[in-house]
């Protein structure tokens, strides 16, 4: 693979072999994010359970300290006085089935979360084959199946994320900005992990956290010494 002058500049400042402690590993991100446009860092971390058990699932959500300096567009499937609530509350689209027909028939996905009343879900449960494998399905663990849109869509757009276990058993989530500066980037980080390490399953044996990088969107990966988390 190609890399260009800034990527192998930005290698240079990083030691692979060592596991470098989140304070230090946040000061490098933004060092290594060289690109001209504003970075996402991500956090990829992968966790000793086995995501084809039930009880071994990782999924939950959180509202990151500093957002993640994105504008986020919300949809919400609701009717009535809870779809007056979604508009007051500053969602980007609120509907019932003329959504539906609109993300089945033009293939429309002008969003980035999908926030539904538990009586909705009937309906957006014909979009599961859509919604579900590009993570948009809601769901009540990570509180889009809600009576109360108007906190769903304040935290959503206020910097929530939702983190959950990919097939290899790695969360891959955003934690701000690089021009958010180390500080802010360190207290996304922590407020994630923190949430991570809570949701930890019973059934999980042995070795929870198995390792820990972080990268900005062009930048190499860095890897934390996940002792020190756990």
């Amino acid at each position: 693979m190609f890399r260009g002058k800034k990527y192998k500049d930005s290698v240079k400042l990083i030691d692979k072999s060592k596991l470098y402690d989140a304070e230090e590993a946040m000061n490098l991100v933004t060092q290594t994010s060289k690109a001209k446009f504003d970075e996402t860092v991500e956090a990829h971390i992968k966790l000793g359970v086995d995501s084809r058990h039930a009880d071994q699932q990782v999924r939950g959500a959180i509202v990151l300290p500093h957002g993640t300096g994105k504008s986020v567009k919300v949809l919400v499937f609701a009717k009535g006085a809870k779809a007056d609530e979604a508009k007051a509350a500053g969602a980007d689209y609120v509907g019932e089935m003329d959504l539906v027909q609109k993300i089945q028939g033009e293939n429309w996905f002008d969003f980035d979360v999908v926030v539904a009343t538990p009586d909705m879900m009937g309906v957006v449960g014909r979009l599961g084959k859509v919604l579900g494998p590009k993570g948009l399905m809601p769901s009540p663990k990570a509180g889009t199946v809600t009576m109360d849109v108007t906190r769903a869509v304040n935290e959503i757009k206020a910097g929530k994320i939702e983190y959950r276990l990919d097939k290899t058993n790695i969360i891959h989530c955003p934690i701000g900005k690089a021009s958010f500066g180390a500080e802010k980037l360190l207290d996304n980080f922590n407020a994630l992990i923190g949430a991570i390490i809570k949701a930890k399953p019973s059934a999980a044996k042995g070795q929870y956290l198995r390792s820990v990088v972080i990268a900005s969107t062009m930048g190499p990966g860095i890897k934390l010494n996940q002792a020190k988390l756990s």
